[in-house]
């Protein structure tokens, strides 16, 4: 991973970090973070869609829960840790922490604070009204979530994502491109309901599924899961996704 490059900005009730291009604008993007917070990683996958000539932030909306990136980075180190005694710790303090995360007043919460970034995005002229949003894990299922209450959002790419139970689908005003490994069982069953209800509602909604991967396999930081091929092309194809969406 290289050195950091953007900054810290101030929301009302949370903070994002933002990372510009060095060149022309050619839109916004919202990265939205896995379950473990606004960690480096995400922070690091916001610089590198910014070298690609977007204007991002990635929004912190877990710290609100009391997910910090310390709180996260120590809990996916006693998940994957060698000791089985820190692994047995790992899944109470998981649910612990987690709770807030299935309440409804979190989920409406989260939905208008990254309305919030929307707005930030739109103010800035630069962007001209082209946003769009990926996120990871909890960020892909937010992904759905913000592109289904907000019409300004053109362009959803959620990995790893389920819309969650209270989605309207016939909300989306964009198209979406989602991305799953074949061995994330659980979306993976779920992935044609989803399907069905994307087509019953016109939404012009593509899924990728790359074969003997499973959840998490774009994140490079995580050797357990990251699947170097699978994680190329969907850099390749998010990519060309946007450019063609927000151009």
């Amino acid at each position: 991973m290289s050195e950091l490059r953007g900054n810290t900005i101030e929301f009302d009730g949370f903070t994002g970090y933002v990372t510009r291009p060095t060149g022309e604008v050619k839109g916004g993007l919202i990265v939205i973070e896995e379950i473990w917070g606004l960690v480096d990683h995400i922070k690091d996958v916001a610089d590198r869609f910014a070298a690609q000539g977007y204007l991002v932030v990635a929004p912190d909306i877990l710290s609100h829960v009391g997910i910090t990136p310390e709180v996260g980075n120590e809990l996916l180190r006693l998940r994957e840790s060698a000791d089985a005694e820190e692994r047995n710790r790992a899944q109470p303090a998981m649910r612990e922490k987690m709770a807030p995360l299935n309440q409804p007043e979190y989920g409406s919460w989260a939905v208008s604070a990254l309305k919030q970034v929307v707005d930030w995005l739109e103010a800035q002229p630069e962007v001209a009204g082209r946003v769009a949003v990926t996120g990871f894990c909890f960020g892909g299922t937010y992904s759905f979530a913000l592109a289904a209450a907000d019409d300004r959002v053109r362009a959803a790419a959620p990995f790893y994502g389920a819309p969650p139970q209270a989605t309207e689908f016939d909300g989306f005003a964009c198209p979406v491109r989602a991305f799953y490994g074949e061995q994330d069982e659980r979306l993976i069953t779920g992935l044609p309901e989803v399907e069905k209800r994307m087509s019953e509602a016109g939404v012009d909604f593509e899924a990728t599924v790359y074969p003997g991967t499973g959840h998490a396999f774009f994140n490079d930081t995580n050797p357990h899961a990251y699947n170097a091929e699978a994680a190329t092309d969907a850099w390749q194809k998010v990519n060309d996704f946007l450019a063609t969406t927000l151009a």
